[in-house]
């Protein structure tokens, strides 16, 4: 006697540019690589609701999600915002106000538990072509975007929520190779970029969705 066939998990993926994937198709974002190689690892997971638009600052994003509710509860969410906040010279303790407002409404959004949100850190955008072009002091870029990333990692240790370090990744990658690791715009991340945040987020998502309890990685 064969059972029901089981149900897909949920998934709602919220952010900016780099969750809507900006100048990459599709299957190339990296919440669509994380649902596809959560299915390979044998989690089934649908593919992500996805609310990000390039451009968007934190409450930006908090006003998108008011405008689609009700959103209803989730079985996993992903949050990765906060590139334009500091793009747009906002203060640290700003975002930290409203990057703390969404998280709670993210674990609220998984049905209050902590254990089914995953957060990724803000990549350095000051790394790529386009910074280098802009005349933007790159240090400084950098610095703004440790100095959120901080506290975004010590709201998430707070709340319980899994974090996962991707700044590395974009500072090695589009460094050593702008031409695979960027697209077009020499801005954004290709596919092959995001697929590496995919490779540090899986084993975080594996260990959330398959019941255990992993704070962080990277």
């Amino acid at each position: 006697m064969s059972g029901k066939p089981m149900r897909a998990l949920s998934y709602l993926a919220l952010g900016d540019s780099y969750t809507i994937g900006e100048g990459v198709e599709e299957t190339g974002r990296w919440p669509m690589q994380l649902a596809a190689r959560l299915r390979e690892a044998g989690i089934a997971i649908a593919d992500p609701r996805i609310i990000a638009t390039t451009g968007w600052t934190t409450d930006e994003l908090a006003a998108a999600m008011d405008a689609a509710e009700p959103l209803g509860e989730w079985d996993f969410v992903s949050l990765l915002i906060g590139v334009n906040n500091q793009y747009r010279g906002r203060a640290v303790d700003e975002y930290i106000g409203e990057f703390h407002r969404l998280l709670r409404r993210a674990i609220a959004l998984a049905g209050d538990r902590m254990e089914r949100v995953l957060v990724l850190s803000i990549p350095d955008w000051g790394v790529t072509p386009f910074a280098f072009a802009s005349g933007r002091d790159r240090q400084a870029i950098a610095d703004d975007l440790d100095a959120y990333n901080a506290a975004a990692h010590e709201l998430c240790a707070a709340e319980g929520v899994a974090f996962v370090d991707i700044t590395g990744i974009s500072r090695t990658e589009a460094g050593s190779d702008a031409s695979a690791m960027l697209a077009e715009d020499g801005l954004h991340p290709s596919a092959a970029q995001y697929a590496r945040w995919t490779d540090a987020a899986l084993p975080v998502a594996l260990g959330l969705l398959s019941g255990g309890a992993t704070a962080s990685a990277g």
